[in-house]
């Protein structure tokens, strides 16, 4: 469309006490650019011209409806339009994450709304935000590091609607210690129950995505956990996580009696200590449970040898035991999954609930995780003078 020198004039005068007016400024000037695009494309192809399609592009507070130019082989694309792609996709970036801070659809719509001038509905807001569920699938199956020194597993639980019911299923997340210092998340994966049997599984479908070496696994005392370890990295060792085992033994014990009862845990579990071994320390809790035993006899359950396995923290330099020999690492993401999941109640999908997820544990990879911790130096060189 060509425009003559009155036309324009007329135009921006209109668009001056107008905003309907404006928009047809825009829109006529918009149009015009792509096709005077297309009549260059053209002149250089063996294609030819085939109509418009309508779209809609929002900016700001204003929606203008665009012809967009079409060709009969389909090889024409304008620039102009991937501009307005880019905005599309920062406005579904926007709603996402949005989304995974918490916010309902209906709060979106609103701050949308004030944004942008432009009311969205529940439908809208969750079509836009879900638009960049593919790139979070994406994520959580991309390929991974070949070593880990750490990787800590744990499961959270979230109400999740599957056929005619609702019930409450778990979401197993891993999350890794890179040789660098930064931490990422490998996966999230959701199994209706947890069990040492999926976790095998998914210990194992990391090997699938390019982990060959992990030098330990952290997780809580899950029956036949050090099972499923075992046989997916045989040559990793394995914490359990002593911060679970503090909190099970203190729901043994009255109220009164739970300060003693952290004190001589604490001796019992020393952090950043040298000169102290697995054995000295198991032989001195296998002394404690035994002490316990007679006036709380659940004490006994204790005394099983897999708890050794709570001073694997030892073998390694004191600097980093603080980082191992628990799991507070996934409790404090858990905490994260648990403020987006609770203003929503049962989720309609598992498939929604990964996608929320996903979200939460890619923006924390990109932020928080991208530190690198200190320390790690030391475990490096303790590992490569071991070998």
């Amino acid at each position: 469309m060509e425009l003559t020198r009155e036309q324009i004039s007329e135009f921006i005068l209109k668009a001056t006490s107008s905003s309907d007016s404006f928009n047809q400024l825009i829109e006529v000037i918009l149009n015009s650019l792509m096709q005077h695009e297309r009549r260059m494309f053209l002149d250089e192809a063996t294609d030819s011209g085939n109509g418009f399609r309508p779209r809609r592009f929002c900016y700001g507070h204003y929606e203008f409806h665009l012809k967009v130019p079409r060709t009969r082989q389909g090889s024409f694309y304008p620039v102009l339009l991937a501009v307005i792609k880019r905005e599309d996709e920062e406005r579904a970036r926007l709603f996402t994450s949005l989304y995974s801070k918490g916010l309902t659809t209906e709060q979106i719509g609103e701050v949308a709304e004030d944004l942008y001038g432009k009311h969205y509905s529940k439908q809208q807001v969750s079509y836009l935000s879900r638009a960049c569920a593919e790139e979070v699938e994406a994520w959580l199956n991309r390929e991974l590091s070949n070593r880990y020194l750490a990787v800590f597993i744990d499961a959270t639980f979230s109400p999740t609607r599957r056929e005619d019911s609702v019930r409450r299923e778990a979401y197993y997340t891993l999350l890794g210690l890179l040789p660098d210092g930064r931490r990422e998340v490998l996966g999230i994966v959701n199994h209706p129950t947890e069990g040492a049997i999926n976790w095998k599984q998914e210990l194992l479908a990391l090997q699938e995505r390019g982990v060959s070496k992990i030098d330990l696994i952290v997780s809580d005392a899950l029956t036949g956990i050090e099972n499923a370890v075992a046989e997916s990295f045989p040559m990793a060792k394995h914490q359990l996580c002593v911060t679970h085992l503090k909190r099970n033994m203190a729901t043994l014990v009255p109220h009164k009696k739970r300060g003693v009862l952290m004190e001589e845990l604490k001796e019992i579990f020393p952090m950043g200590q040298k000169g102290k071994s697995v054995m000295q320390q198991y032989q001195l809790f296998c002394n404690f449970v035994e002490k316990w035993s007679k006036a709380y006899p659940r004490f006994s359950k204790f005394k099983h040898e897999r708890n050794i396995a709570h001073f694997t923290y030892l073998q390694f330099p004191p600097q980093v035991q603080r980082m191992i020999y628990t799991t507070n690492w996934i409790e404090r993401l858990n905490r994260d999954y648990k403020r987006v999941l609770k203003m929503r109640g049962a989720m309609p999908s598992p498939q929604a609930v990964l996608f929320l997820l996903g979200e939460v544990a890619r923006s924390k990879t990109e932020t928080t995780y991208s530190k690198k911790l200190p320390y790690i130096s030391e475990w490096l060189e303790e590992e490569s003078s071991k070998q």
